[in-house]
């Protein structure tokens, strides 16, 4: 589902500008793309905020400008709690885009319930997919995931149109045994003396 988002066109540009913008409520933006002029907007930072929290890419702009558009990066603030830049870039119905999209797992593996635990190794991915397909997320099953088994990208359920951009064989999840107490002490205690432990034991012997 696409978010709406009302802009303005912006004429006053330059990093003192857009810091009074986002004090009054407004985050700087640029529309760029199809080889048309490159436009400064304005967008109110609660709609922002709404679109990037919901995992939006499609956007409908409103008010000065109407374009359907991708959000194609994010600018956060040092602590990753305010957005100070947004890039979006025009698309038609009929484009096929580039994105990087999060992976969700879905569901229990079964491996839980034979002393595993799951490991989520990677998280987003990059795919070519249709303007119309585009979603928020791609999600996997992991409920017939038992222990010491794998699920990878190949796995993954790709909207219509959609082609995988990475390695196929590249692991997205994981069903692991967990490791007891007994184990990890075992680990530590059958490990090798440092090197410069056994340096000083060899030379502590050559001097008797």
């Amino acid at each position: 589902m696409k978010e709406s988002l009302q802009v303005k066109v912006r004429e006053q540009l330059g990093s003192r500008q857009s810091r009074r913008l986002r004090a009054s409520g407004l985050v700087p933006a640029i529309l760029y793309g199809h080889g048309e002029k490159s436009i400064s907007l304005t967008i109110p930072d609660s709609q922002v905020k709404h679109a990037v929290q919901h995992g939006a890419r499609l956007v409908d702009l409103s008010g000065d400008v109407t374009e359907t558009a991708l959000i194609r990066q994010v600018q956060w603030d040092a602590f990753g709690l305010e957005v100070l830049h947004l890039d979006l870039s025009r698309v038609s119905a009929d484009e096929t885009v580039e994105v990087v999209l999060p992976i969700h797992l879905k569901g229990t593996a079964a491996g839980t319930r034979e002393g595993g635990v799951i490991e989520h190794v990677k998280h987003e991915v990059r795919i070519l997919c249709p303007v119309v397909s585009l979603p928020e997320h791609l999600d996997m099953n992991i409920n017939a995931l038992h222990l010491n088994q794998e699920m990878t990208l190949g796995q993954l359920t790709l909207p219509a149109g959609a082609k995988l951009l990475a390695d196929a064989d590249e692991i997205v999840v994981h069903c692991v045994k967990v490791k007891s107490e007994a184990d990890l002490a075992a680990a530590g205690a059958g490990g090798a003396e440092p090197e410069v432990i056994v340096k000083k034991k060899a030379e502590a012997a050559a001097e008797a």
